[in-house]
């Protein structure tokens, strides 16, 4: 009875409320503790075999996610192959940046959790509008757009962890649906070659590819057990790739061209550009992914039995804010906390932060060696394509699994996310919609995510807080943990 306590007060601590200060030690305080306090789980130290190998086993859980935004957005601004490696590099190298800045943290910035951070997929659609064929320039005006987005974010963060109740599962589901369905497009222009100008793109040798891929890494994630389970999707790229060689779809180019060290040269592509339209349409994204952390937190909390408080989740959005405005420096994108590793520590019982800070540890050292990101441009589009399938679809899937918990028989829930997914898969269903709108305007309502989280946020204050009376009964408020429950599924 008396662990819970003392892990309720390192949380305390770990988030940022300073030691135990009301709690000094007086003359009886080892009388009414019977024991000398212990370190939570949480932030215990393992064996630096058993840290290294949960810090590897985090990143690869992740890896394929973290390089995925960048092969999307590289060719469609109209990057080279050897360029869109090094956006893969610097989007590892920042990854683990903000990994550090979450898991270990300082003053009142981090989580302090075993939360691992990566490029947000949140954020590929709005980049490829605002950057689609300006090459360097439309990368700068993305670097751009994402700084002011994340340093405004960072200033939000202590009043954005006091609205959780504004964002429950209704929420929170429908935007992680949008996310995964809009990207679901990606995933099949991949398995037809990714080129819809070249000879072969649709032919039944890369849609044959991309088949042979997906079955493969259903079948490892059938077959296999723990860990090697967890890394089905990277097994499976690197099964397909291997497959690909004889085929003839494999492309050596990047990787002869690529050096074996290298550094993320600050702001390669050029000074960053503001422009408002881009600005809003990545403030939009920033405050996406906000709300997903936050009920990443929540879910993360609740598995390592550390529950999160506010000071918590303002830590936590602070390191993901901070993390994704230093980010461009070095040329990467936006970052935010991955799910799918929240998945694994529920999986794997292993609790400790520093597992999770040496896992970024060695996602910096691998956004060091350009040569180690070039092997993932060897990876076949098409290949890439029956992965993603998977990839993005399980995205989609959480978000369903999020709507499974938001009452959606009561009130106007149900209305909520007809209207939101609805319009938010206008840009997807039919591209040319908004055609005769104002180019400004498209940078946001070409990206279904930002216009269906909009809607999905507006609504639920309409119907579910403006003029309704609060019910005295506990149980109707359907909102408490729920946007935990969803996420931690992942």
């Amino acid at each position: 009875m008396a662990a819970t306590p003392r892990f309720r007060n390192d949380a305390d601590a770990a988030s940022g409320a300073g030691p135990h200060r009301d709690t000094a030690p007086g003359p009886d305080a080892t009388d009414r503790n019977h024991a000398p306090a212990r370190k939570h789980p949480v932030d215990e130290t393992l064996p630096p075999l058993k840290m290294f190998t949960g810090g590897l086993q985090h990143v690869a859980a992740m890896y394929a996610g973290v390089v995925a935004p960048p092969m999307i957005v590289g060719p469609a601004v109209g990057l080279t192959a050897k360029e869109t490696a090094f956006l893969m590099g610097a989007s590892l190298f920042t990854a683990g940046i903000a990994t550090l800045l979450q898991t270990l943290g300082f003053w009142r910035i981090g989580a302090r959790l075993p939360f691992v951070n990566g490029v947000s997929f949140a954020g590929v659609t709005p980049m490829v509008a605002i950057g689609k064929d300006r090459g360097h320039d439309g990368i700068a005006v993305v670097f751009g757009a994402i700084i002011v987005a994340s340093l405004l974010g960072f200033l939000l963060a202590p009043y954005f962890c006091k609205l959780v109740r504004f964002f429950p599962p209704v929420v929170t589901g429908t935007v992680i649906t949008l996310i995964g369905v809009s990207l679901l497009p990606v995933a099949f222009n991949w398995s037809q070659g990714g080129n819809a100008k070249a000879a072969d793109y649709g032919s039944t040798t890369n849609i044959t590819m991309a088949a042979v891929t997906l079955v493969i890494v259903l079948a490892l994630r059938k077959l296999l057990r723990g860990f090697l389970q967890q890394i089905a999707v990277l097994l499976g790229l690197i099964t397909g790739t291997l497959i690909a060689i004889p085929v003839g779809i494999t492309d050596f180019g990047a990787i002869k061209d690529a050096d074996p060290i290298g550094f993320p040269t600050p702001f390669h592509f050029g000074a960053p550009q503001f422009e408002i339209a881009a600005i809003v349409s990545m403030t939009i994204v920033m405050l996406v992914c906000m709300t997903e952390s936050t009920a990443d937190m929540l879910a993360l909390g609740r598995i390592v039995d550390r529950p999160v408080d506010e000071r918590t989740i303002e830590g936590g959005l602070r390191a993901d804010t901070l993390g994704s405005a230093v980010s461009p420096l070095f040329n990467g994108f936006m970052c935010s906390a991955f799910a799918q590793n929240i998945g694994l520590v529920a999986m794997t019982k292993v609790r400790s932060r520093f597992v999770v800070a040496v896992g970024g540890g060695i996602l910096i050292v691998l956004g060091l060696v350009p040569v180690a990101a070039s092997v993932i441009a060897l990876v076949p589009l098409p290949v890439l394509g029956g992965a993603g399938i998977v990839l993005f679809g399980s995205v989609a899937a959480s978000g369903i699994q999020t709507l499974a918990t938001a009452a959606l028989e009561k009130g106007e829930n149900a209305l909520i996310v007809a209207a939101a997914v609805g319009i938010g898969l206008i840009p997807i269903a039919a591209p040319e919609f908004y055609h005769s709108f104002p180019e400004d305007l498209l940078v946001v309502l070409d990206s279904g995510i930002s216009t269906g989280c909009v809607v999905a946020i507006v609504l639920n204050l309409a119907f579910n807080h403006l003029g309704k009376v609060p019910d005295p009964q506990p149980s109707e408020r359907e909102q408490g943990p729920a946007p935990a429950d969803p996420v931690a599924a992942h």
